[in-house]
């Protein structure tokens, strides 16, 4: 019950885990049902069935089996940017809202894309391993990393992330390409229309687009060809956006000189080609992965349940 009016609490259903904040907020909010991300949800429970609303993680998003499986479905509040794993279309078809949490986690992300390119160019983590296996006490020489600083930084979608993360590497890049769809405006940047050309302008390719299902493998085996043995690609977007096979083949052939991965098709199952592979950094989905992050994307989905349950405007709508 409500304390303040001993008005039932609404039913939530939590798809899948969450944040331990968010669990620990939503049930002082919200009556909560839990109900597993692979759960037989023909066979839920009537007061799970009641949920006017559902919390989930974007790895595990909304498909439409879960909707029709909660009839009085009113709202998604996505722990997540990305909302690629919610079946959109049927949500808007059903009339139920769906938000997200942009913005709070922009300057983390970033953070970490530049992390992982200078990781990657320099060898950093292969230069750990070598260090902690005492091969460098024995007189085994690192190899040579490659350089950033004056290097062509090309850009892969030129939203909130792309834009914080071209803004971080301004000091050391010798030119920012960028290709998205459209050109931006108001960007300083150097728009490339033709995703191939792009690639060849560019030393370093840093992925920040969206993932939705029309960026599936956008970064195909001709795109990594054209940034060639001398290129490196950061990915922090979603694993889909490149095609994972053609880009373990060209990094097992060195058409590309490494690749900075912090997303992955399959997560978290990574191919396990590139655990061998030292011109690899790979990372286990960590773009937003800090306290300050999560702490406000946590909020950001509290406030937007509580401006739908109290009729109100929602802060992050998708739909």
């Amino acid at each position: 019950m409500d304390r303040m009016t001993d008005k039932p609490l609404a039913p939530i259903v939590a798809f899948g885990p969450l944040y331990p904040y968010v669990t620990q907020e939503l049930e002082r909010r919200f009556t909560v049902h839990a109900v597993a991300a692979d759960a037989d949800l023909s066979a839920l429970s009537a007061e799970a069935r009641s949920a006017r609303a559902m919390v989930s993680f974007g790895s595990v998003g909304a498909p439409a089996a879960i909707m029709d499986a909660l009839p009085k479905l009113e709202m998604i509040g996505l722990f997540s940017v990305g909302y690629d794993k919610v079946d959109v279309d049927h949500a808007r078809a059903k009339g139920i809202r769906v938000t997200n949490t942009p913005d709070v986690l922009t300057d983390d992300v970033a953070d970490l894309a530049v992390g992982l390119l200078y990781a990657t160019v320099r060898n950093i983590a292969a230069n750990d391993r070598m260090v902690r296996a005492g091969d460098w006490a024995r007189g085994v020489k690192p190899a040579l990393s490659g350089r950033l600083t004056g290097s062509r930084i090309g850009i892969l979608g030129l939203g909130r992330i792309g834009r914080a993360i071209a803004k971080r590497l301004e000091p050391v890049a010798g030119e920012i390409l960028y290709h998205n769809r459209r050109q931006v405006a108001d960007a300083p940047y150097h728009h490339v229309a033709d995703p191939i050309d792009f690639a060849r302008r560019s030393d370093v390719i840093i992925v920040a687009t969206s993932g939705g299902p029309e960026a599936a493998k956008l970064v195909g085996a001709t795109m990594l060809d054209a940034l060639g043995p001398d290129g490196v690609i950061v990915n922090i977007s979603r694993g889909r956006v490149i095609d994972e096979e053609a880009l373990v083949a060209a990094l097992a052939d060195r058409r590309i000189a490494g690749a900075g991965l912090d997303v992955f098709v399959n997560e978290p199952h990574v191919p396990e080609a590139l655990f061998a592979m030292d011109h690899v950094v790979l990372q286990p989905h960590q773009g937003s992965a800090t306290v300050h992050s999560r702490k406000a994307m946590a909020e950001l989905v509290l406030a937007n349940l509580d401006a739908h349950f109290a009729g109100k405007a929602l802060p992050t709508p998708v739909v």
